[in-house]
């Protein structure tokens, strides 16, 4: 069942704790049981830790990387996440004419980003099948949506059986496509005037590696996510 988006252009969250302690209230009446929260890198991962902790569930990272248009990195032309996973943005492949060579080589260089950091961020921890779960993925704010749509691939792929998009803020076309791909979409604010998603914090600083590292640890997170489906 798909539920409307909660549309209140005069939310505002402090930071990213604030907004995962809000966030992870409104799911507690949405989500049932054998939930696993999983924060995609680096920003969702403050704000799943919240929701996690309000959910008393396990706590996740899943490490998607935006494939950038060379020599212009800051324009997506799609997402690569774990086990080769890759969603493109068709419209940008067509209308800049990239090449298939030039696609598989920038997300080669992503995908071992992905290898590396999954092993930096979980240490030593086992991965855990995600077949039969209820995966709530989390992000800090939704711009584009590829590299959500990178994610919801990546968990359809290893098995879990329903996967709820969770985000803060996010742009209000992106929130509507994204009812696509995901069994639910719990976008808490969608403001038109949304440009960038820092736009919705009042205090918005980049995550570190360390932070995530931490924040796993003090979840508890003991289940991973396979590196390919099984």
């Amino acid at each position: 069942m798909q539920r409307p988006m909660e549309l209140e252009g005069s939310l505002m969250f402090r930071d990213r704790r604030d907004a995962g302690v809000r966030l992870g209230r409104m799911l507690r009446e949405i989500v049932g049981p054998n939930v696993l929260v999983v924060g995609l890198t680096r920003g969702g991962v403050p704000v799943a830790h919240e929701v996690a902790h309000k959910l008393r569930a396990p706590l996740d990272v899943l490490v998607v990387r935006k494939l950038g248009v060379p020599g212009h990195e800051e324009l997506a032309m799609g997402a690569v996440g774990p086990g080769g996973t890759r969603v493109l943005n068709d419209r940008v492949v067509s209308l800049l004419g990239i090449s298939q060579d030039i696609i598989d080589s920038v997300t080669a260089r992503e995908e071992a980003v992905i290898l590396a950091r999954e092993r930096a961020y979980r240490r030593d921890r086992p991965p855990e099948r995600l077949r039969g779960r209820h995966v709530v993925v989390v992000d800090d704010g939704l711009a584009t949506g590829a590299t959500m749509r990178a994610a919801i691939a990546c968990l359809r792929a290893s098995g879990a059986q329903q996967v709820t998009v969770a985000v803060p803020v996010g742009a209000p076309e992106s929130c509507e496509e994204l009812r696509r791909d995901a069994d639910e979409v719990v976008c808490m604010t969608a403001p038109e005037w949304l440009h960038a998603i820092g736009e919705a914090y009042d205090d918005f600083p980049p995550v570190s590696d360390d932070e995530v590292r931490e924040l796993l640890d003090r979840g508890g997170a003991h289940a991973g996510l396979p590196g390919a489906p099984r």
